[in-house]
This record gives C-alpha cells, structure tokens and sequence, in this order.
C-alpha cells in the first residue's frame, strides 16, 4: 500500500512533466536464435531441417568469408527461428522492429506470413497482433535474402560488401491499440535570441468511429526543466489520424554544436477524454546554418570548418552485425581525434550512430544507398523512392544530421540498359530531391560525383583525389580553388589512400609525385609516379605526407566549408582482391578492429585539444641507410612547442607552425648511429610539459641483399595467443626492408590459425611490410606445425610444442 501510495505521490508531483507510464513496452529479442544456412522458400519446410545453429543477434552469414582469400561471399537467404513467450498484455497491438535486416525480410509467426520489408539499412516495423498467442509461447521465422537483386540499392558494383542476415538489433513493441506511429519535431526558425517548435506524427486509432484525442506537447531543456506545454484537439478519418502542434516560442535557446551539444526532449501525450492512452519522448536540437556563396560554412552564426571523415558499418570478425557499444566507440574515435563531421557511406547505419552523433557533436551526412549502377526501372525506382523516404522518416528528429545525401558516382557502371542516360538519371534525381524537400524543407539535400546532375542538389562534391587515384597531393588547393568556382555551395568528400601497416619507406613519393631511385647510390636519380594508387608504395610514410599536407591546405584556406578524409577505418570490399590484405579497402586511419595508423595522429594534431605527442613511426623500428646519411624524423604533436632528444641529446625545441610542411614544422635532422637509437618527444604549451612519446629504433648500415629466405619466429602475446612471425632475410641473414611480396600461412597439428579477420595480424594471406608478416595462432596441446610460403620461396617451417614461447 505504501509503494502504490508513493507511485500516485510522485505521478501528481510530476504530472505537469512526465505523465505517468502508459502500456509500453520496448524488449529486446536479440538472444536465444536458431540459424539455418539453407534457402528454403516455404516455411513449411523449416521442421525437416536439422542443420540449425545457436546464434545471437546482430548476425551475419557473412562474418568470415567476406575477407577470406577466396573469391565472392555468400549471396543467398538463410532463417532465423526462436520461440517466444509473450504476456497478455489485453488490449494492445505487438509490433516486430528491425533496426536492419539485409536486404529483403520476410516474416511468419506461428506458420503463418505477417508481413516483411525490402531494402537492408533502414528500420521497419511488422505488426505480428493477429498472428499471435498471448500469454503462450510463439514461433518467429524469419527469412532473409541478400541474393543479387538488381531493383534493390546499393548496387552490386558498389566497392563494400552487401552483409546478409539481421545485422542489427531485433526488438518486441507492445503499445495501446491507439498509438502513436511516429512524432517528428521540426525547428522552422532559430537564432541565438529565439526558436519555433513544431511536432507533427500520426497515431493509429483502434476504432475508425469519429473520435477526438487531446495532444499535449511539452519542450523540456537540457537540465530536464519544462519549458512549455500546449494541448490541441484532433479527431480521426478513420483508422489513422494525423496532428500538428507549433509549440510557444523557446527564447534564448542553448545551440546544439560540435563544441556543445544540447539535447532538448519533446513529451507528446495522446488522450481520449480524461485517459492517457500513449505517450512518447524525443530528443532534439536547436541549431541553423548555411553557406557562404561559393564559400564557408557557418553553424549557429559562426564559421566552422567541416573536419570529418566516412564511416562503414563493419568491424573485425562481427562484419556488419556489430554490438552498440562498437558502433559508439567507432564515433567516440572519430570525436577524439578531433573530428566535427561524418559522412555516413554510403548507406543509412545503425541507430545507435545518430543518438552518439547527436550527444558527441558530429555533424552528419546520412547517405541513400543509391551508389553506382545507374537508374535501373520501375521496380528499381518505386524500391528507391521508398527507401529514401523511409530513411527520412526514421532519421528526422537527430538535429546531428544536416544533409540528406541523395547518391553517389550514381550513374558509374549502369547495372542497366541505359541506366546512366543523364536525361533519365535527372529526371529520378529530381524526383528524389522534391522528396527529400517536401519531407523535410529544413535540411540540405547533397550528392557526390555525379556531374551532369551537380546543379540539381543544394550542395555537392566533386571527385578530387590528389595524389592517390590522379595528380599529386601538392595540387590540392588548386584543386580547391577550381571546383570552389563551379559549385555555389562545396563540399568536399573522399581524399587519401592507402596505407599498409608496417610498411615504411627512406624515400617516400613527394609532393611531385617523384621518388629517388636508389638510396645507396652516390647520384640520386628521381623517378616520377603518374599513378600511386596502382604504382605507389602504398607505404604509412606516404599517406602521413599526403594528409599532412591535405589538412595545412584545409585548415589554413580561409573561404573553405570543409572536407571528409576516406575513410575512418579499414573495410571489406569484394572488389579488391589484389590489395596487400586482399578484399579490403586499407584507407582507413584505423584497421579494421580500431588499432590506430600513424594517419590518425596527423589529424588529432590538427584538430585534437587533448595534448599528445606522436614520434613517426613506431611500427617502423628497423630501418637501415648508409653511414653519415641524416635522416628527417618529425613529431605531430598539438603542443605550442616540442623538443626532441636523440640518445639523451637535445636536439632542440621547435615552434609549431601549421604553415609549414611536414608535420608543421616539426621535424629535426638525425645522424643515427648503429644499433639503438632512442627518441623521445616532449610537448609543451604555455612553456609547461603537457605531454611525451619515446621510440626506439633498430639502425643498419649494411645494405641488405636479394631476399634469399623466409625465416619463422613465435613469441607469447598478452591475449594468450601466439604472434608468428616472418621475416624476409638475405642469405647473410639481414632483413630485406625491401621485400613486399606475398606471403600464404598455414598449419598442421592442434591449435587454430586466426584467419578472414582482415587484419595484419589475423589474415592468412598477406603481402609483406618491410620484409615481415604475422599472424596469430591460438595455441593447443601437442605439436604444431606453422609454415609460411610464396610462389617464389616454397616453405619454411616452425614447429611449436604446447606451453613453448621461445623463439625459433
């Protein structure tokens, strides 16, 4: 009694606010399925088979065979079945919701088909209340197909693989038979002195009988105090009805922004005369901006340069089926390392992104999966146009989200007769944009790389990869300036390249796109790289060059909005196959399971306040050159000072200056003696120590020779797990810094071979860096037998007895 006596206390005392809970109910289904890995098509047949196994959702089939070393990935339908006991709840409607299932659903409880959904990066909701047995135990069956299918984007084309299965959350609604369907708060006029609400949704009725249900809305700031609250009276036309509030003006509102993102929550309350029957909450933000012409971008009255970065939905052994706790963590990595801004590529993700992005500060461009293929037909258009609308809907509230990207490289390799005519491709692009504009006037539309249709978006971006796919990184800002002209509102998506861990270079390519020839020799002969992508290196040095430069160019062009580096961490692509992990793109700043590359320190010391010092490279720790060769070694640090030590002995301390090239001036000569040679950076701002890197690297003046062998090596690692090595050695024994060819891993005997990670350490076939590969071996008890080959060196062996960590 006194329980129930307190409840109706505290739901009088805050009733003005929150009203009391009402019957709803959000329950999540992810644990305890049953997986089948057959295309059957009639769910009839589900009893027969007998190959099912335990799985836990978000679930990929794909998981590992999208980067294994064979060609293609599973391209069919599989089943998921549970049974599900669920409490009679009365008079209430039972809604499956999907946060992602890839690509086409189809859903049957207790035998019988309730519904389904196609298209594999948005939510939908399957309504199962006439198909079940309340208060009983119900079977799910659940079909997924991720088969080539032509009249579904992405296209089959698109450089990222199609993930198959239920790849994200799976959850149980219980709501009133009235409820609410949606709730959209918009924000049609905001300055820093005041700001309109409106909320507009649909609630589905339980009678089509004429009825009036009272609205209340009320904003509540960020510290949770109520601001405003109205009530309007609407009456259904039929099963549905659809409302519209314009709340009280907010006065001085707190601005969501990257530096400071307030969150204000909106409380709607659905009555039928005296009785609450639903309620719902939303988060949302206050904010406007625009572009300057042909110039910067401006938040909430002031510039702000666009520092971002793109993102897939994948993860190191999870593929695209990843936990929520990954997918915040890969936007935690984005912010800390300074970033404001995120294009999402090229596919809608996983709503735990949009809620960090909305909490974090990162600005979003949420991308329709239109990439590649051309426009195909009807089938193709309808599937499209749906899918973008749904997409807005879902995805309206997220004040984190400020361009509704409508494709990209749309019209590249037709996956149709046709498909890229520009007349028909503008007429849909069109179609799209009048879409996304009547569905939300508030937001900017934008594309990517699709010329003929530039003018037809708000804002759009070019293709400009200098120094990788064309030209040389010192052409950036020429490039800049040229598309600056074109494009009344500029943007720019996609530079980099590609980086392999580990693989380091004395004479990394210039800013010319030139290389000197040989490092030993008395002349020095330049040669120049038209192409790097194809014949560069693809070494860390390189690609630190590049960004550096990119970012001294981004951040010191005064008229520039901003751009997004490719991409933030590494991913599958089925069209790879040749990369030194083979099927996977290795642009990322991060691998694939969010170990850093030096990349990312080239960016936090541009945009990171946190105070750090980073000596290039600590995966390179071998290095060799001839006696008397200084050897420029740079520190990115976001210190207003560093000084650096060789041996014990300063080298001096330097001033940072953004102005200068490579790492901002940051870099000192060194004379590297033989053996070790110790560094150690320390940062400093307003003359104190704020932070410090040490490294030791390994020095050679022998010039290595033709690699003659592979030699195997293991050692213990702190995950229990065993690291193999290989090193490329001359027939003296020295390592061939040079040697960048494949090398195949295998093994006999106990223990397992961690393999189709798509990592450097956990991929089975992979190229060299500086002579040396790795992999990981989860040791057993006996014997075990590791080899190592390539076409040219036909195997060497390592034999590993249980409990034995000492080199071999």
């Amino acid at each position: 009694m006194y329980h129930t006596l307190l409840l109706a206390f505290l739901t009088l005392l805050t009733a003005d606010v929150f009203a009391a809970d009402t019957l709803r109910h959000h329950l999540n289904l992810n644990a305890d399925w049953q997986y089948l890995a057959e295309p059957l098509t009639d769910v009839a047949d589900l009893g027969a088979a007998t190959d099912w196994e335990p799985v836990t959702l978000p679930h990929t089939w794909n998981q590992w065979d999208a980067v294994d070393d064979a060609a293609g990935y599973r391209r069919d339908a599989s089943w998921y079945r549970k049974t599900l006991p669920i409490r009679d709840y009365g008079d209430a409607r039972y809604l499956l919701y999907f946060e992602g299932s890839n690509i086409t659903t189809e859903v049957y409880v207790n035998g019988q088909r309730a519904g389904g959904h196609v298209g594999g990066y948005v939510g939908f909701r399957v309504d199962i209340t006439d198909f079940i047995t309340p208060g009983a135990d119900n079977t799910l069956a659940i079909r997924v197909d991720n088969g080539y299918n032509p009249d579904v984007i992405p296209s089959q084309k698109s450089d990222f693989f199609i993930y198959g299965g239920i790849t994200r959350d799976l959850w149980l609604d219980v709501v009133p038979a009235t409820y609410l369907v949606h709730t959209h708060v918009s924000t049609p006029e905001v300055t820093k002195d005041r700001a309109r609400t409106q909320v507009q949704g649909r609630i589905q009725t339980a009678t089509t009988v004429p009825t009036t249900y009272r609205v209340k809305a009320a904003v509540i700031d960020p510290d949770g105090t109520q601001l405003s609250k109205i009530h309007r009276d609407f009456t259904n036309a039929g099963d549905s009805l659809d409302y519209r509030i314009d709340l009280p003006e907010v006065t001085a509102p707190r601005l969501w922004s990257p530096a400071s993102p307030d969150l204000y929550t909106l409380l709607v309350e659905v009555y039928e005369g005296d009785r609450l029957i639903d309620t719902h909450r939303e988060r949302y933000g206050y904010r406007f901006y625009r572009f300057e012409p042909n110039g910067a971008f401006y938040l909430n009255g002031e510039r702000l340069l666009l520092r971002g970065t793109h993102r897939h939905e994948e993860h190191a052994g999870l593929g695209a089926a990843m936990p929520d706790s990954l997918h915040r963590r890969d936007m935690e990595m984005i912010r800390e390392m300074g970033g404001n801004f995120v294009r999402l590529g090229h596919y809608p993700q996983d709503p735990e992104v949009y809620r960090a992005c909305d909490s974090l500060g990162l600005i979003v461009w949420d991308e329709l999966p239109w990439c590649r293929g051309g426009k195909g037909g009807p089938a193709w258009e309808a599937n499209t146009q749906r899918l973008l609308e749904e997409q807005i809907v879902q995805n309206y509230n997220h004040p984190s989200i400020f361009f509704w990207s409508l494709g990209n490289e749309l019209y590249w390799l037709p996956d149709f007769e046709g498909g890229d005519d520009t007349e028909g491709l503008n007429t849909f692009l069109r179609t799209l944009n009048q879409t996304a504009n009547r569905l939300d006037p508030y937001r900017f539309t934008a594309m990517r790389k699709y010329y003929e249709g530039a003018g037809i978006t708000d804002v759009f971006s070019p293709s400009i990869w200098s120094g990788w796919y064309a030209g040389v990184y010192s052409n950036y800002a020429r490039a800049l300036e040229d598309s600056r002209q074109k494009y009344p509102r500029f943007l720019h998506m996609e530079y980099g390249g590609s980086s392999h861990i580990g693989r380091h270079t004395e004479n990394p390519i210039t800013g010319e796109g030139s290389v000197a020839e040989d490092d030993w020799a008395e002349a020095v002969s330049q040669v120049g790289v038209t192409n790097i992508a194809q014949t560069g290196d693809w070494t860390e040095n390189y690609i630190v060059d590049l960004f550096d430069w990119h970012l001294r160019v981004s951040e010191t062009t005064d008229w520039f909005a901003g751009n997004a580096q490719w991409a933030f961490k590494d991913f599958g692509t089925p069209l790879r196959p040749e990369n030194p992990i083979p099927y996977l793109n290795q642009k990322g700043l991060v691998d694939r399971a969010g170990n850093l590359k030096d990349a990312y320190y080239v960016f936090k010391s541009y945009w990171s306040d946190d105070p750090f010092a980073w000596i290039e490279s600590h995966t390179w720790t071998e290095r060799s050159g001839p006696e008397g060769k200084e050897r420029e070694v740079s520190v990115f640090s976001n210190g207003e000072e560093v000084e650096f030590f060789h041996n014990g002995t300063s080298l001096g301390r330097k001033t940072k200056d953004i102005n200068a090239f490579p790492a901002s001036g940051l870099h000192w000569p060194v004379d590297f003696t033989a053996g070790a040679n110790t560094f150690e950076a320390v940062a400093y701002r307003a003359g104190a120590e704020v932070a410090r890197d040490t490294l030791t690297v390994n020095y050679t003046f022998d010039r290595a020779g033709t690699a003659s062998r592979i030699v195997l090596s293991h050692r213990a690692l702190a995950n229990g797990n065993v690291l193999v090595e290989a090193i490329m050695q001359d027939s003296e024994g020295r390592r061939v810094l040079d040697y960048e060819g494949r090398v195949y891993f295998d093994h006999s005997g106990p223990g397992k071979l961690l393999v189709d990670w798509g990592l450097p350490t956990r991929s089975q076939v992979i190229e060299m860096a500086n002579g040396r590969a790795a992999i990981e071996l989860v040791p057993a008890a006996g014997r075990t037998v590791i080899e190592a080959r390539n076409q040219d060196f036909k195997g060497s062996y390592l034999v590993i007895e249980a409990g034995d960590t000492t080199k071999r």
